[in-house]
């Protein structure tokens, strides 16, 4: 398939398009710096640019059979809802259907499965503006008549890929230990372009 990835120098999106060069996909990465993608490959394209200048995500997403978005901000909150917005903007005028978008364990009906640390101090007080942002971010792709899955993982760790852990839970999940390998989250974002189990969902990944 012909991917273009979102956020592709962040701690996540360098993965989607490591994991999705070797699983043998057509990758545009699209980045602010170009300097900060050091992997060089026949079937990797590198698009520097603004994600919320409409013009240069246009170039990024015409003719891609796929758009995955691993945007990040730290804690401003400012990129990840607008940035989503123009991408989906560019997706409606190019005519590209397929979007995994990825989210954060704890919005909507998945914030029960926080637990008091992440509800009222993390997402409560110190990330409250990337929750915030994250919220709208998932309002406008819901929004969308994309084909659309959106992936909530829980807190990132370091680690190699290893597909085991708990995916699509409810958020009465028992045990979790709300930690999951980017890798893992790579994985499971690829995973979503040729199964349809999550089409129009929001499943929640973590250990």
């Amino acid at each position: 398939m012909k991917l273009v990835v979102f956020g592709a120098t962040g701690t996540v999106g360098r993965l989607v398009v490591e994991q999705a060069l070797e699983a043998g996909h057509e990758v545009t990465a699209f980045t602010r710096n170009a300097s900060g993608i050091t992997q060089r490959h026949d079937r990797l394209r590198i698009v520097e640019g603004d994600v919320l200048d409409t013009g240069s995500v246009e170039r990024a997403v015409t003719d891609q059979d796929a758009v995955l978005v691993a945007l990040g901000d730290g804690r401003k909150g400012i990129v990840r809802a607008a940035g989503t917005r123009a991408i989906i903007e560019a997706m409606n005028r190019t005519g590209v259907k397929r979007l995994i978008c990825q989210s954060t364990l704890g919005v909507g009906d998945s914030r029960p499965n926080l637990n008091f640390l992440w509800k009222h101090l993390l997402f409560g007080m110190l990330l409250r503006r990337a929750y915030a942002d994250h919220v709208a971010q998932e309002a406008y792709v819901r929004a969308s008549d994309l084909d659309w899955t959106i992936v909530r993982p829980s807190a990132f760790t370091d680690g190699p890929r290893t597909g085991n852990f708990r995916r699509g839970f409810p958020g009465d999940e028992p045990g979790l230990t709300l930690k999951i390998a980017r890798a893992d989250i790579a994985d499971f974002m690829l995973e979503q372009l040729t199964d349809t189990t999550y089409l129009h969902q929001a499943p929640g990944i973590s250990h």
